[in-house]
């Protein structure tokens, strides 16, 4: 398929970075490989909805009654930066991937980073590729790396489906392009702030859009509401990141995001063009609180230490 063109988004200017010196702020299911990946799509699949399962009974987290603020939808912010002390969870890494394997913990939340304009283009990427599916219950992802969608109970791939049904593109040229600059900036800031090398920090699977609305979960893959810990999940995370897409309070109710403390829950409110990004082991076991009202559009962006585990930039599929 010959991709399509459209004018880029313009940028809106970016900001400067300034410390609060630790203050609180993806029509059949496919079972064959895809061409570009070392894992089946159904493995893919698999490990995708994993972040989403059930994680046990439902955590005792989710009802505790203390509540850190960490980032308001209303605060404006350049850099928030909250520091915890590192799991055993790294050990095996440090040596192996010594100047990527987190040294130093902790939370990280940015205002500004993002233009809105550009999370405005991403959010409409996602719409456009969830028309096509979407999960029965309150839970859908796209991926646009690997092309799982999904649709109703299970997942498709959104490139096999355009190209059989005849559909066209629905993504564009600026879309990949816009998509891989964020994630870029997104790994500069997390190399930054971590004081790790960039160039030892790998672009990893399952990197997507995520929709979540108040629809009652239909399988465990709805379940988003459990704690759990990205590295005890997938194993090659090692940062993991969370661009939102849409404003808590204003495009939907519920749905912040909790890491857990042994005494305290600490939130994060999204915001439009909000980055939240963190170390992946149990040191941030987190949940995201269950959608009340509304649409909560985000992309989770993840990183490894582990070269053999990298994925390549998104592209335009061509028939």
């Amino acid at each position: 398929m010959a991709p399509r063109k459209r004018k880029p988004v313009p940028s809106e200017a970016s900001r400067t970075a300034e410390s609060d010196n630790g203050n609180k702020e993806g029509k059949q299911e496919l079972n064959e490989n895809l061409p570009s990946h070392r894992v089946t799509f159904k493995s893919l699949a698999i490990r995708m909805i994993a972040i989403f399962l059930f994680m046990g009974v439902v955590s005792w987290y989710s009802k505790k009654e203390d509540f850190t603020e960490f980032a308001k939808q209303l605060d404006s912010i350049p850099l928030r930066r909250f520091n915890v002390t590192c799991s055993s969870d790294f050990k095996n890494d440090l040596k192996k991937f010594k100047g990527c394997a987190p040294t130093q913990c902790g939370r990280v939340v940015m205002d500004g980073l993002i233009s809105k304009t550009e999370a405005r283009q991403l959010r409409q990427v996602a719409i456009n590729g969830l028309k096509l599916g979407g999960s029965n219950g309150g839970a859908s992802i796209l991926d646009l790396h690997s092309g799982a969608l999904s649709k109703g109970d299970s997942f498709i791939n959104i490139y096999k489906y355009l190209e059989t049904e005849g559909l066209g593109s629905i993504f564009y040229d600026n879309d990949f392009k816009l998509y891989s600059s964020v994630a870029k900036k997104i790994k500069q800031a997390i190399a930054r702030e971590f004081s790790i090398q960039p160039s030892k920090l790998y672009l990893t699977h399952p990197t997507f859009f995520s929709r979540m609305t108040s629809k009652p979960a239909k399988t465990v893959h709805d379940e988003y509401w459990h704690a759990h810990v990205d590295k005890e999940t997938y194993e090659t995370f090692d940062y993991t990141s969370l661009l939102y897409l849409a404003d808590y309070g204003t495009d939907f109710e519920g749905g912040r995001f909790i890491f857990t403390d042994k005494s305290t829950n600490m939130t994060v409110e999204p915001k439009l063009g909000r980055l939240s990004f963190f170390t992946s082991g149990s040191e941030n076991t987190h949940f995201v609180e269950k959608i009340s009202k509304g649409t909560r559009y985000a992309i989770t962006v993840s990183f490894t230490c582990d070269k053999t585990k990298a994925i390549k930039d998104p592209t335009q599929q061509k028939s």
